[in-house]
């Protein structure tokens, strides 16, 4: 396969990404830090160390705006100095983002600038908003998800505005580490045979 387009979220078991009232000063909304934890083992050889290492791996970033935004545009470095693609709606005159990022308005464009700068590294894609427009488009192609086991109740969800069709994925690997199990599903493309 080409350097996959490849999402990477942290995720409860209720499908929150954050808690709620997510907002910059509370990024994460109430409680929404707990999805987190795992990042505590990011230094180890254990399963979260190993998925922490792939994320830093990747080769560029596809970003929503809110995502963006939140996160203090990344000061313009999210990791090693790769390519930031910030998919958004519009682009205001003369909002220049920081350092290695730059905004994009079309998926597919979006995609393949992302593609090109990442050589044969994957892509990492943040946000639930750029998730669910790629999922749309049928640009993804894998979903990193970290599910952590607690119930949020409240927040934002990442999967909430797909549309009506479904989407078939196969789940191609399995890690079981301290309070989070990391799956990855390659996303079935329409029409392919279930």
């Amino acid at each position: 396969m080409h350097n996959p387009i490849r999402l990477y979220m942290s995720m409860s078991l209720d499908g929150y990404i954050a808690g709620p009232g997510d907002r910059p000063g509370q990024e994460l909304g109430r409680d929404g830090g707990r999805l987190f934890n795992w990042l505590d083992d990011r230094e180890s050889d254990d399963p979260s160390g190993q998925v922490y290492r792939e994320a830093l791996a990747t080769g560029a970033v596809i970003s929503g705006r809110r995502t963006f935004e939140l996160a203090g545009r990344w000061q313009g470095d999210h990791h090693n100095g790769v390519p930031i693609l910030v998919l958004t709606h519009q682009v205001d005159d003369g909002d220049v983002p920081p350092g290695h990022a730059r905004f994009v308005t079309a998926v597919e464009d979006c995609v393949r600038q992302a593609r090109a700068a990442a050589g044969d590294r994957p892509v990492m894609v943040h946000g639930a908003g750029a998730a669910q427009a790629l999922l749309r488009a049928g640009q993804m192609d894998e979903m990193e998800i970290h599910l952590v086991q607690v119930l949020l109740g409240d927040g934002r969800r990442l999967f909430d505005h797909l549309g009506g069709d479904h989407i078939e994925l196969d789940l191609v690997r399995r890690l079981e580490d301290r309070d989070v199990t990391h799956l990855r599903y390659r996303v079935r493309r329409p029409g392919e045979a279930v």
